[in-house]
């Protein structure tokens, strides 16, 4: 497992590779959007976007050349998070090792604070 820090948001080398393969295959966009909305059946749920243009409220990190895009509210349910990209037989995709929350739903989802 890639070593990462407790106060940040950090993203695993595969997750950062799988988005830069989905803006390119997009063929458009400056960057991925992460963040944190309420809903689910947990409380809350991740979600992801394109960015095609700059929203001045986002904090932009960037790592390995792609861009990811955040909200200060939903960095704040996310710091200490690893984003990984893992595939499992069939099942592919990003996933939050978040220390902030408490319970997460069947379906993986969703989460509470």
């Amino acid at each position: 497992m890639e070593s990462f820090s407790s106060t940040d948001l950090n993203f695993s080398d595969k997750a950062i590779t799988h988005f830069l393969s989905s803006l390119d295959s997009r063929g458009k966009g400056i960057g991925i959007q992460i963040g944190v909305r309420k809903a689910g059946c947990s409380g809350y749920e991740y979600f992801f976007d394109y960015v095609d243009s700059i929203d001045k409220d986002n904090i932009i990190l960037e790592k390995n050349g792609c861009k990811v895009f955040i909200d200060q509210t939903s960095l704040s349910f996310l710091k200490g998070s690893l984003v990984d990209y893992s595939e499992d037989g069939l099942n592919k995709g990003i996933k939050f090792i978040n220390p902030n929350a408490k319970a997460v739903c069947g379906c993986g989802e969703s989460f509470t604070v």
